[in-house]
């Protein structure tokens, strides 16, 4: 008895220390949400940022590859049909976007039948959501739903205000990109329902040239965190 009493102070103590480091890092970085102003000023900052990420190659891109979480979720998306293949563990999910319920599961090899597999699937859609935005977000702001606007920031230079109304996992989020003199961007902050505390950076990094001609990014850097997006590419 005495034994589960000191673990039981041992996981309290650990708790309150949890929450007052919470506390301590919610004080310093919290930020809240900035108000941009929307009208021509923002569409244009957003048509820059497309024009130098090379917007139009991108969209002329049928295959694209990556992988994220350290290698464990690999993709190779066919963006012309909307279909993406997706591997994690022991699993390989042919995802169809359109209608996840003409998508197919495969554990080991094996099919699973179309009535059990609907949890993986699922799994599977939510992991590209997430994971393709760290790949084309940039290429996302006009989207159906997607509302811009503009900030001015403490140097003097423009911010991109995107917010997301509806779409992905989790509509609602909202994200300030902010860019060099040519409309490249370098990385985003971030107000997201997953993230309790707002205004966290993410760098936007390593981008390179892709077959197609396309711009992609081939790293992240999340404070301490760095988000490899494995061996990128984009062809036709």
């Amino acid at each position: 008895m005495k034994f589960f009493k000191k673990i039981l102070k041992i996981l309290a103590g650990l708790l309150v220390l949890g929450v007052l480091a919470f506390g301590i890092l919610y004080v310093i970085y919290n930020e809240p949400l900035p108000e941009g102003k929307s009208g021509p000023r923002a569409e244009a900052l957003a048509q820059k940022m497309l024009n130098a990420i090379n917007y139009e190659a991108y969209q002329n891109t049928r295959f694209l590859e990556w992988s994220f979480a350290g290698g464990s979720h690999r993709y190779k998306w066919d963006k012309a049909n909307g279909k993406v293949e997706v591997n994690w563990n022991n699993r390989t999910v042919m995802l169809n976007l359109g209608d996840s319920s003409k998508s197919s599961v495969y554990k080991n090899g094996e099919l699973i039948p179309s009535t059990e597999n609907k949890d993986i699937v699922a799994k599977a859609q939510d992991f590209f959501n997430n994971d393709s935005f760290w790949l084309v977000a940039p290429f996302k702001v006009f989207d159906k739903g997607v509302e811009r606007s503009i900030i001015i920031m403490e140097n003097g230079s423009q911010g991109l205000l995107v917010s997301y109304s509806k779409g992905g996992t989790t509509p609602g989020d909202t994200y300030l990109w902010k860019l060099n003199e040519n409309g490249f961007p370098e990385s985003y902050q971030m107000w997201v329902k997953i993230i309790p505390i707002g205004g966290i950076e993410a760098t936007w990094e390593d981008w390179q040239v892709m077959e197609s001609g396309v711009f992609l990014p081939t790293a992240h850097k999340l404070g301490p965190l760095n988000l490899d997006m494995g061996k990128v590419r984009a062809y036709n």
